[in-house]
């Protein structure tokens, strides 16, 4: 299963770019996120296991998974940030941050984020599982997460 979700921000994408790649720094930027722990770093390549909060209503859920994070910065028209889950809930699941500028203009960016994750299961194939974790954790996570950079994004523009 594939989805996106994205958001645009008045901001350069360059910005946005430098806030989202502190990826060990979110549990200080974003407040629905409670740690940020690195396990370790391998270059590039950084593995951190990750604790958000997904509110429903009042009662706050959280959610931890162990992610393998790494930056390509090369193309200046499509900044990326790559994620591969490798433990909880949403285990294979591979995600990427297309940062990029928006209406051919380098002042404005639109970011998104996509995901793609499988899960088989007998009878119920292989999107069923992440369909129901994409609509209850992934995507409100994702959303706030997206809202939190917007502002700080544009505050500092």
């Amino acid at each position: 299963m594939r989805s996106e979700i994205g958001i645009d921000v008045d901001a350069p994408p360059g910005r946005v770019y430098e806030l989202a790649a502190q990826v060990d720094r979110w549990a200080d930027l974003l407040p629905h996120y409670r740690s940020v722990t690195v396990e370790s770093h391998d270059g590039a390549r950084m593995r951190a296991r990750m604790t958000a909060i997904r509110r429903f209503g009042p009662i706050g859920v959280p959610v931890s998974w162990t992610a393998e994070q790494w930056s390509d910065p090369a193309d200046t028209m499509d900044l990326q940030l790559r994620f591969h889950h490798v433990r909880g809930p949403t285990r294979d699941m591979h995600v990427t941050w297309h940062i990029r500028p928006r209406d051919g203009r380098a002042d404005r960016a639109r970011v998104t984020i996509e995901h793609v994750f499988s899960r088989p299961l007998p009878l119920l194939g292989p999107d069923a599982v992440p369909r129901v974790i994409d609509r209850l954790f992934v995507r409100p996570i994702a959303g706030r997460t997206l809202a939190t950079f917007k502002n700080l994004a544009e505050r500092a523009a």
